[in-house]
C-alpha cells in the first residue's frame, strides 16, 4: 500500500490541482464555437469503426437520429448492426459493399457498389433530421479510386452546418485529412492475429 499522505504533501497537491483547474477552466471558456464536425478515423490499428459506432450510441443516448453507410465490408453480419436495428427509427443502416476487395475480385462490381453507397450518402446528407452520419470504410473505396475524392470532399464540406460525419478506414486521402476537423490515427502496436487468433464474434464482428 502507498504511504500515507502528509498534510504538507496534501496541501502542495491541492495547490497544484487548483492551478491546473484554473488553466483548464480558462481553456474551456475560450471555446465558443459549435458546429458539425467532419471526423476521420484512419491508421493500421484496430478500432476505427468501433470508435465510430461508439459515437453513434452516444448520439442515440441523446435521442438523436443517426445513420451509417458501409462501404466494402457490408456483406458481413455483425453484432453492431444487430444492436442498432433495435433502436428503430433512430437508426438508418445501409450496406453497399459485398465484401473485402480480395474476396469479390471484381473491380467493376466494387465500383458499382461504392457508387450505389455514395448515392445513398447524398440522400442522407440532405436529411434535415439526421445528427450523425458514419461512412464506414469510405477511405478504402477512396484509396482504390472507386469514388472521386474531389466529389466526396466537396459534398462533405458542403453538408448542413450542424451535421456530424465520421469517415473510417485505413489510408485516408490527404485531401480528406485536410478538410477534416478531427483526425485520429489508430496505431497498430500489437495484434492477436499475428499469434494465430482468428476473428471472433463480439470482438471483430
Amino acid at each position: 500500500m502507498p504511504d500515507p499522505v502528509s498534510p504538507e504533501e496534501a496541501a502542495r497537491h491541492r495547490e497544484k490541482m487548483q492551478a491546473r483547474k484554473a488553466v483548464q477552466d480558462a481553456e474551456v471558456a475560450s471555446k465558443t464555437l459549435e458546429k458539425g464536425l467532419l471526423i476521420v478515423h484512419t491508421g493500421a490499428g484496430k478500432g476505427k469503426s468501433t470508435a465510430a459506432f461508439g459515437l453513434m450510441l452516444r448520439m442515440i443516448g441523446h435521442g438523436r437520429r443517426v445513420a451509417v453507410v458501409q462501404f466494402i465490408k457490408g456483406a458481413w453480419g455483425t453484432g453492431e448492426r444487430a444492436l442498432f436495428e433495435r433502436f428503430g427509427d433512430l437508426v438508418t443502416w445501409h450496406s453497399s459493399g459485398e465484401g473485402f476487395t480480395w474476396e469479390v475480385q471484381d473491380k467493376a462490381r466494387d465500383i458499382a457498389a461504392a457508387r450505389a453507397g455514395w448515392a445513398r450518402v447524398l440522400e442522407l446528407l440532405a436529411d434535415p433530421g439526421l445528427s450523425l452520419l458514419v461512412l464506414d470504410e469510405l477511405n478504402i473505396a477512396l484509396r482504390y479510386d472507386y469514388l472521386e475524392i474531389a466529389e466526396v470532399v466537396a459534398a462533405l464540406t458542403a453538408r448542413r452546418a450542424d451535421l456530424h460525419v465520421v469517415v473510417t478506414g485505413r489510408n485516408a486521402r490527404p485531401e480528406l485529412i485536410e478538410a477534416a476537423d478531427l483526425v485520429t490515427e489508430m496505431k497498430a502496436v500489437k495484434h492477436h492475429f499475428a499469434a494465430g487468433v482468428r476473428a471472433q464474434s463480439g470482438i471483430e464482428f
